[in-house]
């Protein structure tokens, strides 16, 4: 479907352009927000005045959001965070924790919306777009850093902590495979001892049984000689 922009929209266009768009996106979104209408030839023909009107509040926005990019010229927003050995983060910095801490640092509300970033995985420096309008987006830096360490030793690149810590994964990994061939190695010899002692009770067992027999036998034999030195006494 064809929709003329009433207000200027992000990746999409500025208010008086014509735009083919999906039906979905048109009908569900941009109509009902007020940010579009149905391309009729009458909606066209009033394209000119939106557009020249679009330009004056543009300009005036424009002109107040460029003092508010000035005041994040050089600001870094600090999270701490749970991360691994490699700087992968137990979870993440959303856009929503981002235009929360900005907000408090401008003394302006920012919508989550404002911010084009995925969620921040990894510790590090990174440098996340701020839409203040559609012409003025400018760039902070989000800085994660290790809970209970300063940030100033995280101000670089999250690939640089990856690579600094990889070496130290590698150790950690193998130290982790050695323990673990050493808790192997406790378990066969465990078991080499608990067979050793199930042979041991075996052998007592088999010296019992023989005992047994010696007895039974000598039992036996005990009769039959006492009836021969009975024949002899007689």
């Amino acid at each position: 479907m064809k929709v003329m922009l009433l207000e200027d929209v992000y990746n999409l266009g500025r208010a008086g352009d014509v735009k083919k768009v999906a039906n979905g996106y048109g009908r569900n979104y941009l109509i009902p927000q007020g940010l579009a209408v149905l391309a009729t030839v009458g909606a066209i023909q009033q394209a000119e005045s939106i557009r020249v009107e679009a330009d004056k509040r543009r300009a005036v926005l424009n002109n107040e959001m460029s003092g508010v990019a000035e005041q994040m010229v050089g600001l870094k927003l600090l999270f701490p965070a749970r991360a691994g050995e490699t700087g992968k983060l137990y979870g993440s910095i959303t856009t929503a924790m981002i235009a929360e801490d900005l907000s408090e640092k401008l003394g302006l509300e920012i919508d989550k919306k404002q911010i084009h970033s995925q969620p921040l995985r990894q510790l590090g420096m990174h440098s996340v777009n701020v839409r203040l309008t559609i012409d003025v987006i400018p760039e902070v830096d989000v800085v994660i850093y290790r809970e209970g360490e300063a940030p100033e030793n995280y101000m670089m690149a999250p690939e640089e902590i990856a690579a600094d810590a990889s070496p130290l994964a590698q150790i950690e990994a193998e130290e982790e495979a050695i323990s673990e061939a050493g808790a192997e190695t406790e378990a066969e010899i465990e078991a080499a001892l608990e067979e050793a002692d199930l042979g041991t009770d075996v052998e007592a067992e088999v010296e019992v049984e023989v005992e047994a027999e010696a007895e039974v036998e000598a039992e036996v034999e005990t009769p039959e000689e006492s009836e021969e030195e009975s024949e002899e006494a007689a």
